[in-house]
C-alpha cells in the first residue's frame, strides 16, 4: 500500500474497542502510540477515544475496570478503528459490532485488529477472500471458523490498505508504528519508537515465533556484534559468510544462531535494514534513487526498487513524493 499523507493538517480520529474481560495491554499499546499528546513532534497528532459496545463500566482482567461514555456510534465514526481482541474466539461478534465495522469499512475508514481481534473482523465478513493474521495459537481456529479467510500464522501483520491485522501483543505495537510511518513518515515513527524504547520498524513478513528473542548466550552476543557491524557498514558488500566470519563462526552455525535470535535470515534482515536506511535519504535529500541504492548497499537500482516495493508496498519515487521534506 502507498503511504497515506492525505489531508495531513487534519487530526486523525482513532477509536479502540474495550470489551469485558480484556487484558489492558493491547489497549495500552494503542494509547501509547495514538493517545499520548506529542507536541514535540510538531505534526497534527491523533485524537484517541476508547469505546465499548455498551457505554459504562467495562471489567478487565485483575478485577479492575475502566469506564467509557462512548459506544459503537462513536466507534463507527472514527477514521481508524482498532479491535484489540475479542471476549471469546469461539463466538461471533455481536450484530451491532459487525454492523459498525462494516459501516466504517464501507465509507473508507481504516479498520485494524490486534491478536484475537481478527475474529471480529472475520465475523463481520471483512476478511473474506483476503490474507490475514492473528496470534499463532489462534490461527487454526480462525481458519476453521472462517474458511474464506486466507490465514497466515507466520507473519507479524498484514496490511491491505484499509484492513490491517496483526499477530500477538508485541506485533500490535509493530502494526501501530507501521501506521504512524504511513501517516507521518519514518522520522516521526522513529521518534515515537525511541520514546517507547523499541525498534522503529519490523517488516510485517517477519516470523511471529522467535525461539530466543534476546541474545542469551555468548554465541548470540557474537551474532549481535556482527549485526551492529553490519549496520555500520551497510554500503559495503555483505554476505552471510561475511557476517559469520565477523562472529567467528562457521556459516552453518551462524545461520542457526541468527535465526534463533531474530526469527529471520541474515540476508532478509540485511535487505530490510538497507531499505529502512534509505527512507531518511528519500525524505531528507534530493539524491537520485540510483545514488541512494548504492549508498545503502544495493548492487543495482533495479534490485533496490524491487526490495523497496516488497517491504514498503510502494516505490521509492512514490515514497519520496509523499514524504520528501527537502535536503
Amino acid at each position: 500500500m502507498a503511504p497515506r499523507p492525505d489531508r495531513p493538517d487534519r487530526r486523525r480520529t482513532v477509536a479502540v474497542l474495550a470489551y469485558p474481560g480484556m487484558s489492558v495491554f493491547e489497549t495500552g499499546i494503542v494509547t501509547e502510540v495514538f493517545g499520548l499528546p506529542r507536541p514535540e513532534l510538531d505534526v497534527p497528532w491523533y485524537d484517541l477515544t476508547i469505546c465499548a459496545e455498551r457505554p459504562g463500566p467495562v471489567p478487565v482482567i485483575g478485577g479492575a475496570g475502566l469506564h467509557t461514555p462512548y459506544g459503537l456510534d462513536v466507534f463507527a465514526r472514527a477514521e481508524t478503528l482498532i479491535v484489540p481482541g475479542v471476549p471469546d474466539v469461539r463466538a461471533d461478534p455481536s450484530p451491532e459490532l459487525a454492523a459498525a465495522l462494516r459501516q466504517a469499512h464501507q465509507r473508507g475508514a481504516r479498520v485494524m485488529s490486534i491478536c484475537s481481534g481478527a475474529f471480529a473482523l472475520a465475523g463481520a465478513g471483512l476478511l473474506d477472500g483476503r490474507r490475514a493474521t492473528t496470534h499463532w495459537q489462534y490461527a487454526d481456529l480462525l481458519r476453521r471458523r472462517y474458511p474464506n479467510v486466507d490465514v497466515d500464522p507466520n507473519v507479524l501483520y498484514v496490511d491491505h490498505g484499509t484492513l490491517l491485522t496483526s499477530a500477538g501483543s508485541a506485533a500490535g505495537l509493530d502494526l501501530c508504528l507501521h501506521v504512524v510511518r504511513q501517516d507521518h513518515g519514518s522520522a516521526i515513527a522513529n521518534a515515537v519508537a525511541r520514546r517507547l524504547v523499541t525498534q522503529p520498524h519490523r517488516e510485517g513478513g517477519q516470523a511471529q515465533f522467535i525461539e530466543a528473542p534476546m541474545p542469551a548466550a555468548p554465541d548470540d552476543d557474537r551474532v549481535t556484534q556482527s549485526m551492529t557491524w553490519a549496520l555500520e557498514n551497510l554500503g559495503h558488500p555483505i554476505t552471510a559468510e561475511t557476517l559469520a566470519r565477523r562472529a567467528h563462526m562457521s556459516t552453518r552455525t551462524y545461520l542457526r544462531h541468527f535465526a534463533r535470535a531474530t526469527g529471520t535470515s541474515p540476508i532478509r534482515w540485511l535487505i530490510n535494514q538497507r531499505v529502512q536506511a534509505s527512507l531518511a535519504l528519500l525524505e531528507g535529500t534530493d539524491a537520485p534513487v540510483e545514488e541512494i541504492a548504492r549508498t545503502v548497499g544495493f548492487d543495482t537500482p533495479v534490485t533496490y526498487r524491487h526490495h523497496f516495493t516488497r517491504v514498503m508496498q510502494t516505490s521509492p519515487s512514490a515514497y519520496r513524493r509523499a514524504f520528501h521534506t527537502g535536503g
